[in-house]
């Protein structure tokens, strides 16, 4: 059995699931969440927890296994505490702030770039160089997250750009050019 898929989930106070016709439904103070269910694994829910059992050890079952129990899981955790993914602008002039719910990014481009939020996810700039992507989706949020890093990748050389917030960059090394020719790796 999958060592992922066989852990219960915990159902926090204040959250309420249910099933119905293949879609596991939860709803708690953040908003409320659907989860579809493979019609050969079954959900069961009992006062406090949630588990996922599957009919039988073929592979397909045991793949679908884990990963229902993962996004049912991820369903639970967002409606009841959310999700945030942070992102920084490292850069002369970069910078970020919001204009109702439009979020406006100066990244160095001659104009600034302007990002509506979708159903489900808003921005909040807690600094100018600090971005934090907010909802109950983990999924979404994520993708609009990468999205936002799309519109200025981090440079190789400098890095300059929007990133995660812990992401590390690797730099390559500039141009050596001047420095070896003097160097004496020619004639004597």
């Amino acid at each position: 059995m999958s060592r992922i898929g066989r852990q219960p989930i915990a159902v926090p106070t204040g959250v309420s699931a249910a099933l119905e016709a293949g879609r596991f439904q939860v709803r708690g103070p953040k908003g409320q969440l659907e989860v579809s269910v493979p019609q050969d694994l079954r959900v069961e829910i009992a006062a406090d927890q949630v588990r996922v059992l599957r009919s039988s050890d073929r592979p397909q079952h045991r793949a679908l296994h884990g990963l229902t129990r993962t996004l049912i899981s991820n369903a639970v955790i967002g409606v009841s505490q959310g999700y945030t993914v942070q992102l920084e602008l490292s850069g002369v002039g970069y910078r970020a702030r919001l204009s109702g719910s439009t979020l406006e990014l100066s990244v160095g481009y001659s104009h600034p770039v302007n990002v509506e939020p979708p159903v489900g996810v808003r921005f909040a700039v807690p600094e100018p160089t600090r971005v934090d992507v907010i909802g109950i989706d983990k999924q979404q949020v994520g993708q609009v997250a990468a999205n936002l890093r799309r519109v200025r990748r981090p440079d190789a050389y400098h890095g300059k750009g929007v990133h995660f917030v812990g992401e590390k960059l690797t730099l390559k090394a500039g141009k050596a050019g001047a420095a070896g020719a003097k160097g004496g790796k020619g004639k004597k």
